[in-house]
């Protein structure tokens, strides 16, 4: 059985938050109590204040305060020569450094608050760190390497009946399972995580399990409707909890959804709104899929071939150098799936957003011309760390 969920980064005078509190609410508390331990010289109450500060910052996509409030919370937790505070400050650094892109050092973060959570006794946020260092393997794609990591942490998580993170590697290993095309499998998952959510009021849980399934019935089962109304019911958590990131990946996955129907226009108005919320929040591997989907989306709207090319050769440099396999090769089967596999000349060329616009037309940006610019369809168109904590 699994208790009700709870947050553990909601600590010292702010545990009376829940997991499901609006992150504007909790910038409003945590930012209150923060500033009267400051006063009092509460360093270790600071810290904890302070990561309910970041955590906060970091899911409304406000990323340069994120980074400041962690750093601050590490700094007042070493002052008060508290290691878990320490870790905790280290793992919120961590997560917003995965956000950010920034894999490698997301994962030395991680590992350095694995490793004072266990010296300093705290379980829980070991817990997370080693979760935080899970996820990283598998956004990037290696399944292999982190797959066992993911089933341990499930287990472990099943043993003391924490529901939260039971949600969170049962949607881990689902998403897995469904970009190795384990269709089955990933639906199964995703609907045990969306039943264990529900049941523990973890409403955010409950968002990203509903845009797994809404994922799989699409890919799966071509039930458009079906998914599009998981979406819509998941997009209610997200905007009443302001989860800005989560938001902007449904608007991906809805985009998604259209493009499989074939309502390519649709799909292309998701994108570009969800490009535009993960620039917001500067979260590359976001804006990388959704100027895929809109390169797609525009090719099959009979965008020219060459600059289809361009675009895509751009994208896979970009993925190459943040280091996202599994999204690299969807953009290698675009190339093959279009026909503009990449050649020394595209591999060369600027990419389009790099040139100056004609007078008259609408800005130019990443995959960004509006398919109302798009031209004729072209013949065979296929339908830093600790360190600077420490500053």
């Amino acid at each position: 059985m699994y208790g009700k969920a709870f947050a553990p980064e909601y600590q010292g005078a702010l545990t009376s938050l829940s997991v499901n509190s609006s992150l504007t609410d909790v910038l409003a508390a945590g930012t209150e109590q923060l500033r009267a331990a400051e006063r009092a010289g509460r360093h270790a109450e600071a810290a904890r204040c302070g990561l309910a500060v970041a955590e906060a910052h970091r899911r409304l996509g406000r990323i340069e305060e994120a980074d400041r409030a962690w750093k601050a919370s590490y700094r007042a937790a070493r002052t008060a020569g508290d290691e878990a505070g320490m870790a905790w400050a280290l793992w919120s650094g961590g997560t917003l450094a995965r956000q950010r892109g920034a894999f490698a050092l997301a994962r030395r973060l991680l590992g350095l608050a694995a490793g004072l959570g266990e010296r300093g006794g705290d379980v829980v946020v070991r817990g997370y760190s080693l979760a935080g260092l899970a996820e990283t393997g598998r956004i990037q794609g290696d399944y292999e390497a982190v797959g066992r990591l993911h089933e341990q942490l499930l287990a472990e998580a099943r043993r003391r009946g924490e529901a939260r993170h039971t949600v969170w590697a049962l949607e881990g290993i689902a998403q897995m399972h469904r970009n190795t095309g384990a269709y089955d499998t990933a639906y199964a998952l995703f609907e045990e995580a969306a039943g264990i959510a529900a049941r523990a009021d973890d409403r955010r849980g409950h968002a990203w399990a509903l845009r797994g399934l809404a994922d799989v019935v699409s890919v799966r089962d071509g039930d458009t409707g079906r998914a599009l109304e998981l979406l819509s019911e998941a997009e209610e958590t997200c905007r009443a909890m302001r989860l800005s990131s989560a938001l902007a990946y449904n608007h991906k996955m809805r985009g998604n959804v259209l493009y499989r129907a074939g309502r390519y226009a649709e799909a292309w108005d998701l994108y570009a709104l969800a490009l535009d919320e993960f620039r917001a929040m500067s979260e590359p591997r976001g804006e990388a899929l959704s100027r895929l989907g809109l390169a797609k989306s525009r090719a099959r709207l009979g965008h020219d071939r060459t600059e289809t090319a361009v675009e895509l050769a751009d994208l896979a440099r970009t993925l190459e150098r943040i280091g996202l396999r599994h999204a690299r090769e969807m953009v290698a089967r675009a190339q093959e799936e279009f026909g503009v596999a990449e050649t020394p000349d595209a591999a060369d060329a600027e990419p389009r957003h790099d040139r100056p616009a004609p007078a008259g037309t609408l800005p130019a940006e990443p995959g960004r011309v509006h398919p109302a610019q798009a031209g004729p369809a072209q013949p065979g168109t296929a339908g830093t760390v600790v360190a600077e904590a420490g500053r």
